[in-house]
């Protein structure tokens, strides 16, 4: 099935290099989870901080049990520092 994967800030550089700007369509399997997708990608836990799918916030301890489906839109940012 086809999805959406977007990293934003610096979680960018964890998308290969023929993406679009900050987003990549791609195929998955029919059976993944948003925990599988991010694993994929080799991002450090602590570095996946908020984390949408078709805009809707998904808490980190569903990371591992939600799946995806067809035409979905992962949309996954770091932690934002301020002073």
């Amino acid at each position: 099935m086809k999805i959406t994967f977007k990293l934003f800030a610096t979680l960018t550089d964890y998308l290969p290099p023929e993406r679009k700007y900050n987003a990549i369509d791609m195929e998955v399997g029919p059976d993944i989870t948003l925990g599988e997708l991010i694993a994929r990608f080799n991002m450090p836990p602590k570095l996946v901080h908020l984390v949408l799918v078709n805009g809707v916030f998904v808490d980190p301890a569903q990371h591992n049990s939600r799946k995806l489906a067809e035409g979905d839109v992962v949309a996954i940012w770091p932690p934002v520092a301020s002073d």
